[in-house]
């Protein structure tokens, strides 16, 4: 539904007019939340710590950029304690822990997905491309 076609060698070429539906999806979910704060961004992917980081900056919202600590959003005794309203991930395999916790916590997750990522507790899947740090800038 997401992959237009594959080319000869493999590859999997995605639908941009489906990709451009999601990212507007997407976009309305994050502005119907009042506090930028409540937003959380999160990478442990090399390339998605910088746009994370500048996410951040730019918009005010939470951000963990590299190693994510496990009972961040559940363990309320835990220093880095959060409790963000909407969960914003780059890549839903890599960043697994913080997925599976927001699914205890009832948070929705937004994840920029590739074709071979798990969807697994994802609330709006975008298609794009999350292995190259030029794409998930542009996302």
């Amino acid at each position: 539904r997401y992959v237009w076609k594959r080319r000869r060698d493999g590859i999997y070429l995605l639908n941009l007019g489906k990709t451009w539906e999601k990212l507007m999806l997407a976009a309305r979910a994050i502005v119907a939340i009042e506090n930028p704060a409540d937003v959380c961004a999160i990478s442990a992917r090399p390339y998605g710590q910088r746009a994370v980081l500048k996410y951040g900056k730019y918009t005010g919202a939470e951000y963990v950029a590299g190693r994510y600590t496990p009972g961040t959003f559940t363990n309320y005794n835990n220093k880095n304690f959060l409790e963000p309203r909407v969960l914003l991930v780059t890549d839903p395999r890599t960043d697994q822990q913080p997925v599976s916790e927001s699914s205890y916590v009832n948070v929705p997750v937004i994840a920029f997905c590739d074709s071979d990522s798990p969807v697994n507790h994802v609330d709006i899947a975008i298609p794009c491309n999350n292995k190259s740090k030029h794409s998930v800038a542009l996302m």
